[in-house]
């Protein structure tokens, strides 16, 4: 026990200090944009939920493999067999990452991150109980998470989440437990988020895994999030009732951009039917009339040439993750997150959306706000014009959860919108939030920045506003200042100067 204690005492400090090297190691952190007063500041980056900056090593690792790169699926020659090996070696790095018995479970990419990787698991699914005819997911849920079932998985029905006295947090397993009660034996799989990409708050997902395999059904995890904040155990709990059957998240939100979207599933369940996507790679034998299918994974999900490249940058960037251990990085994350929630909720004029109570419901990298009669779009604007502060608004691709949290203080609003039957959100500007969100390179200085920016649109609100028009999209636009992209980043300029043409 003592000996394994001490083990614990070693990594954590190992793990902080590999923490603290890697932080500053990352593409993006340094640049800087003139604002609208004329000076010329750094960039701070608060909007990783939607998609992390680069980590430098992972790009250093892929220029490096540029250097033998070949395609995969062969070992002839010195290339291919670094490139196959190197491919090979990912897979089993994001095994061991997830905790997911390789003996039980494969490990294969798909295309547009977890959205492609959603839609594959959607169909795949949908015919390992044919008889079973729905899917339940939250009303939490990105439309990653939401739309490939409904279009892919059969009769799609919304969890409610628990409301903490009108505070939406996380999945409410009584809620959850009633839904497969009532649909008992209709219910193919329960698909939900691991961390909202609205609110940051956590989901328990492998006490969801025992609840839904209770009743007969099989568990899919939207990991988007949570592969980059919090430490994942699909597979070896002491109840096998826990175990995830499948789980995908994408590597643009791992710090590798550019990278394929992830799914870990079990075997056995995926070798019940055709792969979804067919070509060269994931048959043994093709003839005119007939081909057959290779028993082996990944191969037999993988077809076409893969993104090996981005495959690479992602295990590099996953590597370096599990270097630093996933409960150190959740450790920071959480402090973090609880740091900001705690400053903003100092500030009565800002509404924070979601339990707010991190004891209650965990949060790990995310909080979603308005000010006080000021539109989300312009307090992003001038977060942006005035303070180089990076963060994103509107809805997040989470509609109808964005729309429940926002009759808190929008309620007359959301009432007549859905009485006109209104399609574009663009026309109800007020439809929206604004979300802060953290990597692993964001510090408390930072969130200092952050914070002061708040105060100073609170105190000067009148004159922020007089500086802004709303355009035909319903985006506010600075009235003077100008941004010019081309001054920044120029493909076209770049490839000329490049070429001395």
């Amino acid at each position: 026990m003592e000996n394994d204690t001490l083990l614990k005492e070693i990594r954590s400090e190992t793990g902080a200090s590999l923490l603290t090297k890697v932080q500053k190691d990352f593409i993006g952190l340094d640049t800087q944009y003139t604002i609208a007063n004329g000076e010329k500041t750094r960039r701070i980056y608060l909007d990783s939920t939607a998609s992390t900056l680069m980590m430098g090593l992972a790009y250093r690792t892929g220029e490096s493999f540029l250097q033998h790169y070949a395609n995969t699926h062969s070992l002839m020659h010195f290339g291919a067999k670094i490139a196959t090996k190197t491919y090979a070696w990912v897979h089993d790095k994001i095994l061991d990452f997830v905790q997911a018995d390789q003996e039980h479970y494969t490990c294969f990419f798909t295309g547009s991150g977890t959205t492609a990787g959603m839609n594959r698991i959607a169909r795949a699914f949908n015919h390992l109980q044919p008889k079973k005819d729905v899917v339940l997911v939250s009303i939490m849920e990105h439309h990653s998470n939401d739309l490939p079932h409904r279009k892919h998985g059969g009769h799609v029905i919304h969890i409610p989440v628990d409301t903490h006295e009108s505070k939406m947090g996380c999945i409410d397993l009584d809620l959850l437990e009633h839904y497969l009660r009532e649909y008992e034996g209709r219910v193919n799989y329960v698909s939900v988020t691991g961390i909202s990409n609205v609110t940051g708050i956590i989901n328990p997902i492998n006490e969801v895994a025992k609840l839904t395999h209770h009743y007969g059904a099989y568990i899919v995890v939207d990991a988007a999030q949570l592969a980059a904040h919090v430490p994942i155990k699909m597979s070896g709990h002491e109840d096998p009732g826990m175990d995830v059957d499948a789980l995908i998240f994408s590597g643009h939100k791992t710090y590798a951009p550019g990278s394929p979207g992830v799914v870990i599933a079990r075997k056995d369940l995926m070798a019940k039917i055709e792969p979804e996507e067919v070509g060269g790679g994931m048959v043994e034998r093709v003839f005119p009339e007939k081909y057959y299918v290779s028993n082996e994974f990944p191969e037999r999900e993988e077809a076409g040439t893969p993104n090996i490249l981005g495959a690479i940058t992602l295990g590099t960037a996953i590597h370096v993750l599990d270097l630093i251990g996933m409960e150190k990085v959740l450790e920071e994350d959480m402090e973090l997150t609880h740091y900001c929630l705690d400053e903003m909720l100092k500030l009565p004029q800002i509404v924070i959306y979601g339990e707010t109570c991190m004891d209650t419901c965990p949060r790990a990298g995310t909080v979603s706000f308005n000010i006080k009669e000021l539109n989300h779009g312009l307090v992003a604007a001038i977060l942006n014009d005035y303070f180089n502060i990076a963060v994103r608004n509107e809805c997040f691709c989470a509609h109808p959860y964005v729309e429940k949290m926002l009759e808190l203080t929008h309620r007359l609003q959301i009432y007549e919108a859905r009485a006109k039957e209104i399609m574009n959100w663009h026309t109800e500007p007020w439809m929206g939030m604004v979300r802060v969100s953290f990597g692993i390179y964001n510090t408390r200085e930072d969130v200092d920045l952050f914070i002061e920016a708040l105060k100073n649109i609170l105190e000067n609100k009148s004159e922020y506003e007089k500086q802004y028009s709303i355009n035909e999209a319903g985006d506010y636009t600075h009235n003077s200042f100008i941004f010019s992209c081309k001054e920044y980043f120029n493909l076209s300029q770049m490839v000329q100067d490049e070429l001395e043409i």
